[in-house]
């Protein structure tokens, strides 16, 4: 297990610029370096740069720090779920409130129209799940 939190971890990757930016401008950084243990579904910066154009701006401005928050907090999960855990379930509760839907598809490990793309990458207070797409609250 490193020493790094969740925040640490996924600044250290080079590829979660945005998600460190959002995760800040959300008023989450504090919690997610928190003593968790937290399972995150970490969209990677080509995710975020899919949305329609200006509504990552739009998002991190203070004024929508409550909406971007609802966001964030959906891809968070309270406990340590590594990969062989969720392939075995069809869903999961998000410190947002709301459940994920897990499947698998052709032997990938989808979370509602998300594919995990990188698994297990632990931290000292949980574990990061890569997914290739921003996953929005119902």
């Amino acid at each position: 297990m490193t020493g790094a939190d969740i925040v640490e971890t996924a600044a250290a990757a080079g590829n979660f610029n945005t998600l460190v930016a959002a995760v800040t401008a959300a008023g989450l950084a504090e919690t997610l370096k928190g003593p968790g243990p937290f399972t995150m579904f970490a969209p990677v910066d080509e995710a975020f740069a899919r949305l329609y154009p200006g509504t990552l701006e739009a998002l991190l401005k203070p004024e929508h720090a409550a909406m971007l928050r609802n966001i964030l907090k959906y891809h968070v999960v309270k406990g340590r779920l590594m990969a062989g855990d969720i392939r075995k379930l069809d869903s999961v509760g998000t410190v947002q409130g709301q459940n994920l839907v897990i499947s698998v598809a052709h032997g990938e490990v989808m979370v509602e129209s998300a594919q995990i793309i990188e698994r297990d990458i632990v931290a000292s207070n949980g574990v990061i799940h890569i997914v290739d797409t921003l996953i929005l609250p119902k």
